[in-house]
């Protein structure tokens, strides 16, 4: 596996392994509401008396996507794991803003430098084995029941900016999670998917 420092040119694609129960919803128009009726359908199964909530996780999943994909989105990964009766929501949304969407930055320390300035936020500059060095930021955003699916808690985020070897642009892992009694926990297991990406 060549890790950043080996590419002289461009990678051609990134790979990051997600755990098991995370349904990846791909955002290009063409392939998203496959992606939807395939994640409701099999949210919903076994359940036949709830087509109007059926109908509502959907439209919210569409404005999701759409949403994300305006800013570079390019695939979204959603928990669909379930501990006991709890689901531990979650979701990963990968995305390469454009340029102008980003700070004018060389490397992650100055991408860093600048991100601290923000409040409420805990940045640090981290290696990724494969990867390369990534800007981590951990903070934590307000309940948005209307831009987060009916969520009325908390969200803890987790992102990472990596840059994309031999090139200016950035790819953004944007973890998140409205489980505050397990927020430390989940954080852990975003560092661990992070840490899995790798070009190639």
């Amino acid at each position: 596996m060549k890790t950043a420092a080996d590419f002289t040119s461009p990678p051609s694609d990134y790979h990051v392994i997600v755990p098991d129960g995370w349904f990846q919803l791909l955002l290009d128009p063409d392939e998203r509401d496959r992606g939807i009726v395939a994640l409701a359908d099999r949210q919903f199964r076994g359940v036949d008396n709830a087509p109007h909530l059926k109908k509502e996780l959907m439209r919210g999943l569409q404005r999701k996507a759409k949403d994300a994909y305006a800013v570079g989105g390019m695939e979204l990964y959603l928990s669909t794991i379930v501990l006991g009766p709890l689901p531990l929501a979650s979701s990963l949304l990968i995305s390469m803003p454009a340029p102008d969407a980003m700070p004018s930055c060389s490397n992650a320390e100055e991408l860093a430098g600048l991100l601290a300035d923000r409040p409420s936020a805990d940045v640090t500059v981290r290696e990724l084995e494969a990867a390369g060095w990534a800007v981590r930021r951990r903070g934590e955003e307000a309940a948005d029941p209307a831009a987060q699916m009916g969520n009325t808690l908390t969200t803890t985020t987790l992102v990472y900016y990596v840059p994309i070897p031999a090139t200016t642009r950035w790819l953004v892992l944007n973890f998140s999670t409205p489980m505050e009694s397990l927020a430390d926990r989940m954080v852990e297991l975003f560092d661990t998917v992070a840490g899995t990406l790798y070009w190639e």
